[in-house]
């Protein structure tokens, strides 16, 4: 338990509480208070436990309001950022949004890095881009009048951001109205090698398919699936859709080039730690996401525990079970609807362990009926998120640390357990023995808030860069 503590992991928080004994004060596991002296600390099931030896609850971390089921702090900052939003040009800039919150500097940003994973002045940059894009996709506006109404004090400044996360310029996110086709720019020193191993990593895949520099998935769209072919290059990607919302084929494929991740910023980081061996001949590795937060849920579940070819196997096996053919001799993605249909004795055929197929079933009904609403995760806090995916029965730590960073790309998350990720510490710190999960804990913070990224780079450390 005092290993959780030094580690600060929220996952610990409410499974017990700690009392440090000069102070008289008792704390969550994550409280971000300084850590205290082994010998000063007491651990407690309950914060009645902790009151009753006569401590006094902290006023950092609240932990009463947490044992209640209430987090005012937490929902304070989650009622301040849809406030920014809904109106981003409401917030001059991250000084506002300090002012606004009620917090002084630090505090604000390290509750901004821990809920969100991010900073007031990104959030705002982000919120700005969004509100942008609806009104180019919605209205016939001039690009300055959008810009300077979302916020942006400079059309130049809205031009570099909109092209720098988006791959494309205002105007021609506009042309997307009504058009079947785009491409995007690849930020310079994009590494393309390392995309095409993500694209072909299952050679057998019942839904993808590379073939030299062309992509086709059949991905899944609102309309429905649709069939998506990208043209690699390395100064750009050209894509198609058969059918369906440009732009919103535009936002899958920004996430599956992992556009929008800072990487390097982390490259800063590993080389200010003393680890540039980490990010060397990848310093602008990106983590290529998940065509839907489904697929993503999917492979949290399937890949438990397993080797990842096997997991392609129970994958492959699942889509042409619930799937059929759509075009191109690839399949569409199977829909919740049509794995919650199923009873666990159906994958038992397909090699499905018990406790697997009841998960994946299980988990499935609670999407199709919408008691899991996953389009709902992208827009919640990182705290939220994680707090809502760990109540599902079935998922654990992994799994839905997992699920965060390749599905709803939070930027600041470990899937703990993972040995590629304990197989890459123990070769990058030069350790006698591979990290346990205590060890691990402890460790991975140093790379916060890029801890995605990092474990990205830790899978990549043993493999031999790809051709």
């Amino acid at each position: 338990m005092y290993a959780r503590v030094l580690a600060g992991d929220a996952t610990d928080n409410g499974r017990f509480f700690t009392g440090v004994l000069p102070t008289g004060i008792y704390c969550l596991p994550s409280c971000k208070a300084r850590k205290p002296k082994p010998e000063n600390v007491r651990f407690f099931p309950t914060c009645e436990a902790a009151r009753a030896s006569g401590l006094r609850a902290c006023q950092k971390c609240h932990p009463d309001d947490f044992a209640r089921g209430a987090d005012p702090v937490l929902e304070t900052i989650e009622t301040l950022v849809a406030e920014i939003r809904a109106a981003p040009a409401a917030f001059a800039d991250a000084r506002a949004i300090v002012r606004r919150s009620g917090f002084g500097a630090t505090r604000a940003l390290e509750l901004f890095r821990q809920h969100y994973h991010t900073t007031p002045a990104d959030l705002l940059l982000r919120a700005r881009l969004d509100q942008a894009k609806q009104r180019l996709l919605a209205t016939d506006a001039p690009l300055a009048e959008i810009a300077l109404g979302v916020g942006f004090d400079a059309l130049s400044s809205f031009h570099e951001n909109f092209r720098r996360l988006n791959g494309l310029t205002p105007a021609s996110y506009r042309d997307l109205r009504g058009s079947r086709t785009f491409t995007i720019a690849l930020p310079d020193g994009y590494l393309l090698p390392y995309l095409r191993r993500a694209m072909s990593r299952d050679l057998h895949s019942a839904t993808e398919r590379l073939v030299g520099d062309v992509y086709t998935s059949a991905v899944p769209l609102t309309a429905g699936p649709t069939l998506l072919t990208l043209q690699l290059s390395p100064a750009s990607v050209r894509a198609e859709i058969a059918a369906g919302s440009a732009a919103e084929a535009h936002a899958l494929v920004i996430g599956l080039l992992g556009l929008d991740e800072d990487a390097a910023a982390f490259a800063r980081l590993a080389k200010k730690l003393g680890l540039a061996r980490l990010v060397e001949g990848r310093p602008a590795l990106r983590i290529s996401q998940t065509p839907s937060v489904f697929d993503g849920l999917l492979w949290s579940i399937i890949g438990q525990q397993i080797n990842f070819a096997f997991a392609c196997v129970l994958k492959r096996r699942l889509i042409e079970r619930t799937s059929a053919p759509f075009a191109d001799g690839l399949y569409a993605h199977p829909t919740p609807a049509s794995i919650a249909a199923l009873e666990p004795a159906d994958l038992r055929p397909l090699q499905f362990s018990r406790q697997k197929a009841a998960t994946v079933i299980q988990t499935a009904r609670l999407v199709a009926t919408g008691q899991l609403d996953l389009a709902g995760l992208r827009t919640m806090s990182a705290t939220r998120a994680e707090r809502t995916l760990l109540a599902v029965r079935g998922l654990g730590p992994w799994s839905v640390n997992y699920l965060m960073m390749r599905a709803l790309g939070f930027p600041d998350c470990v899937p703990y357990g993972d040995t590629g990720v304990t197989s890459g510490l123990q070769a990058l710190l030069k350790l006698k023995e591979r990290p346990d999960l205590n060890a691990t804990r402890r460790l991975m913070p140093m790379f916060s808030p890029y801890r995605s990224l990092a474990t990205a780079h830790l899978w990549q450390f043993n493999q031999l860069p790809p051709p």
